[in-house]
């Protein structure tokens, strides 16, 4: 009973849709407030609608309600009750559903936060919003419907895929589609500005807000899906540049340039029209993620296992949101404001170069995306483009625009004083050459490549520390004042110091690990030993146990350097008896920022008949800060979204306007 409640309220949801979009729509065109306020309430109802549908499919999967055919395909009562929760966003069609809740959540946030905006710019945001929710609701009422029934229910289920019962996949998702559905809201912000003709500051800041909470969430969904595939895919990396990776991290690249140009469209009212442009690529580059995880075209291991058909529906509906969107731009953007003038060394040019390295960032990465696809539909080719191809494109333009980004907060708007700049940010050069000369001197082996990534994470950290300090008057006033600017410095300030830092620490990271990793592999008997960087590891047992759902072999591996004990290891194979599937469990020890890596591989027979076990161990250094680095950006995201100003100066610039 309580799936049907969750099938009718489903149908009720759609219903909804198609009404906030037909009353946000005509109270436009009729410039009724009585009916605008019907169409924020459709908005608000229609999501409540959809927690309910939600909440009865998780019901059914905690219950192992097995006559759900959703349920009986991915779900087991051995499950663990964490993995049956995260086994109703799990699949093809529960992710849609989450999908469509987050598409609604945003919708009312807009219906209930939204009182700041023009009248008619808010009802059109709506109409669209509800456009869009009709258009994936149907797909999933019709098309993917998760709380269908099965006329002969199974005894057992068919569980889910083992490498995804894992606690940060449970809440990787949720933190992805929040991320990536933010993106709607931008994109109707800007269908309406479009529509109205209203490109303008107040619309500028407006976006902003969405933008960031969007940002921030997708940063920790997919820094939460990177960290997942370290630890439990058991290959030692964390980022391979599989397509659909690349399906996050372009939206990802795009709404960062978009955070950036809003805010000269909000100070200057320059390149309004690109930034009505990303703001349309960002939930298009969403849909476009979708299409590629669920239209069967890729093999990943984050891709859902979807026949083609559903996939042309899915490309069906980008073509139609997208398509009727960039047709409305190049109708309108003719006609937008060109905006104010700003000279070549100027806070706005390196805001637009900024957006420029980005947006060729974002095209190297569709390409290398998208190519083999085409490809092999062209020709029957099958080729793959790999982390070469990245290093070569993607690599030097981010390279770029790291050593630029100190720099830009130090300028002034519309014309800057570059010998100014280089003034203030000559302290944090010298500590980057330091840094990076440090880095090839003492470490070994000498990486010349590897010390300049540490130069460039190290530059801006101390390029966030001097734009703090340029802030404050650090030794340039008495201590007192610069505490007291310290203490009243603007949340949004302290926001963009922490993301810069952040991107500074990841970078760090990222160039340690890469450059300085060390493995080794070997197949080793009980008491058997190796060697991996400055380590000594030996096998001293492997023992059958018994998990909740698995049967392992759990081995027993001490690591020593020189004569000190370091850890303990405890690395399991598990063989998933649903399904039949062998997965690796990690063990890491951690040695401050550095990880020492440990697999262990399947059971082999040596030559003289004695079982040996393959142990793979990797040594990556600094692997920490590749995974709090973006942390640190995600929560300078949250930090400026709580600076007050980006949602009061929205409503005095809107009455304003009015």
């Amino acid at each position: 009973m309580i799936i049907e409640i969750g099938a009718f309220a489903l149908c009720l949801a759609l219903v909804l849709s198609l009404a906030q979009t037909g009353l946000s729509g005509f109270a436009r065109l009729r410039r009724s407030q009585p009916l605008a306020a019907a169409g924020e309430g459709a908005a608000i109802a229609g999501f409540l609608a959809l927690a309910v549908a939600f909440a009865a499919l998780m019901h059914a999967f905690v219950v192992s309600d097995f006559s759900v055919a959703n349920v009986a395909a991915n779900s087991h009562t051995a499950k663990p009750l964490l993995y049956r929760v995260a086994g109703t966003w799990g699949s093809h069609e529960g992710s849609m559903l989450l999908w469509c809740l987050a598409l609604a959540g945003y919708g009312a946030g807009v219906a209930a936060f939204g009182r700041g905006l023009p009248a008619g710019v808010r009802a059109l945001t709506l109409a669209t919003q509800g456009g869009l929710g009709v258009l994936f609701l149907a797909y999933t009422v019709f098309a993917s419907n998760p709380m269908a029934r099965l006329a002969q229910p199974p005894v057992e289920g068919r569980s889910l895929n083992p490498l995804l019962q894992d606690p940060a996949l449970a809440v990787h998702p949720p933190f992805l589609y929040a991320g990536y559905v933010g993106m709607s809201v931008v994109f109707s912000l800007a269908v309406a500005a479009l529509m109205e003709g209203r490109v303008d500051a107040a619309w500028a800041r407006w976006v902003r807000p969405w933008t960031l909470a969007a940002w921030s969430l997708l940063t920790i969904g997919i820094t939460l899906g990177a960290f997942w595939a370290y630890y439990e895919l058991g290959w030692g990396g964390w980022w391979f540049w599989d397509p659909v990776e690349n399906a996050s991290f372009m939206p990802w690249l795009v709404a960062t340039a978009l955070l950036h140009s809003s805010i000269v469209t909000e100070k200057r009212g320059a390149i309004a029209g690109w930034t009505v442009f990303l703001a349309l690529a960002a939930f298009t580059f969403s849909m476009l993620g979708a299409f590629l995880v669920r239209s069967g075209v890729l093999t990943s291991v984050h891709a859902f296992a979807v026949d083609p058909t559903r996939g042309v529906l899915l490309l069906a509906i980008l073509g139609v949101a997208s398509g009727a969107a960039f047709a409305l731009f190049v109708w309108r953007a003719p006609a937008l404001a060109p905006g104010g003038v700003f000279a070549p060394i100027s806070r706005e040019s390196s805001l637009v170069l900024n957006n420029v390295l980005l947006a060729a960032a974002t095209a190297t990465v569709l390409l290398g995306t998208l190519y083999p696809l085409i490809r092999e539909a062209v020709s029957g080719e099958a080729i793959s483009v790999g982390p070469p191809y990245f290093t070569l494109t993607f690599v030097p333009l981010m390279g770029a625009l790291l050593v630029l980004l100190p720099a830009g907060p130090l300028l002034a708007w519309k014309r800057g004083d570059a010998a100014g700049v280089l003034q203030r940010l000559w302290a944090a050069a010298l500590i980057a050459l330091a840094t990076g000369l440090a880095a090839f001197a003492l470490i070994d082996p000498r990486h010349a490549f590897g010390a300049i990534g540490v130069a460039a994470g190290a530059w801006l950290i101390a390029g966030a520390g001097a734009e703090l300090a340029e802030r404050v008057r650090a030794f340039r006033a008495p201590a007192a004042e610069s505490l007291r600017r310290l203490v009243r410095l603007p949340r949004g300030a302290w926001g963009m110091t922490l993301a810069h830092a952040g991107l500074g620490v990841f970078v760090l990271g990222a160039c340690f690990e890469t450059s300085w990793k060390a493995e080794a592999a070997q197949a080793l008997p009980i008491g058997g030993s190796l060697d991996v960087g400055a380590y000594h590891l030996v096998l001293e047992d492997v023992r059958a146990v018994e998990g909740p759902n698995y049967l392992a072999e759990r081995g027993h591996i001490r690591a020593t350097r020189g004569d000190r004990l370091v850890c303990e290891a405890k690395p399991e194979r598990r063989f998933f008896l649903t399904g039949g599937q062998t997965t690796s469990e990690v063990a890491i020890c951690q040695r401050g920022a550095s990880h020492l890596y440990l697999v262990l591989g399947e059971r082999r027979t040596s030559a003289s008949g004695a079982s040996v076990w393959l142990v793979r161990a990797y040594w990556n250094p600094w692997a920490s800060l590749i995974f709090f680095g973006p942390v640190i950006m995600a929560l300078g995201g949250l930090v400026s979204l709580s600076d007050r100003r980006l949602r009061l100066a929205v409503g005095r610039r809107a009455e304003a306007a009015s």
